[in-house]
């Protein structure tokens, strides 16, 4: 049997954009609004790929889940690119903290696409009081929403890549996004890897 050509890649130049950020730092609201300003666009909202999960699955936020979110963001990783392969400007949205960003950086690499990461991080108190106001099956529970705030606090090196939008409507914050976007402010360099301090925030 004849095994088909793989599909070509598009002419067209894709990239990725990983939005991240606590738990009701407006993510997905923002990331909404980016992918209606950019053309081809995708908005990969990363909690679904958790909710794929039928039976096994284990909240996100414990430590004993560390495995299991290991795998939700290899596929994430995997359909972020495949799209941005195709010419696609690809807006994943999720909880995405340093710790798993390197397998966004090495597929980056090898497909020599630009990778962006942005991290939004209201202050605290402004992030519990928009998470624990959200309806739906969306997490609200204080005291994980204060835990994850923690884990994107003194990021290093990546902290050149925080907007702090405690103040910022969404419409503001995805504007200067863009603008950090056109002007590669949020561009990670492929070519090196950062390695985090915080062994804490490994295991989350």
């Amino acid at each position: 049997m004849n095994t088909p050509p793989l599909p070509r890649a598009s002419s067209r130049r894709g990239q990725v954009i990983v939005l991240t950020g606590p738990p009701g730092a407006g993510k997905s609201t923002v990331a909404h609004l980016l992918a209606d300003h950019l053309p081809h666009s995708v908005h990969l909202h990363s909690d679904d790929f958790w909710r794929y999960i039928k039976r096994g699955w284990i909240a996100p936020y414990l430590p004993e889940a560390h495995e299991q979110n290991r795998v939700v963001v290899q596929v994430l990783v995997a359909a972020a690119f495949g799209y941005a392969q195709g010419g696609y400007q690809v807006i994943c949205d999720g909880v995405v903290g340093p710790w798993f960003i390197e397998s966004f950086r090495a597929t980056a690499r090898e497909r020599d696409l630009p990778l962006s990461y942005v991290i939004l991080r209201p202050d605290q108190r402004t992030t519990v009081e928009r998470a624990t106001s959200r309806a739906g099956d969306a997490l609200t529970d204080p005291e994980p929403i204060r835990s994850l705030h923690g884990q994107f606090s003194n990021l290093g090196a990546y902290e050149a890549h925080v907007l702090d939008s405690s103040f910022l409507t969404a419409e503001a914050t995805a504007g200067s996004i863009l603008q950090g976007i056109t002007a590669g402010s949020y561009l990670l360099h492929l070519s090196d890897t950062i390695t985090d301090t915080n062994d804490s925030i490994r295991n989350s």
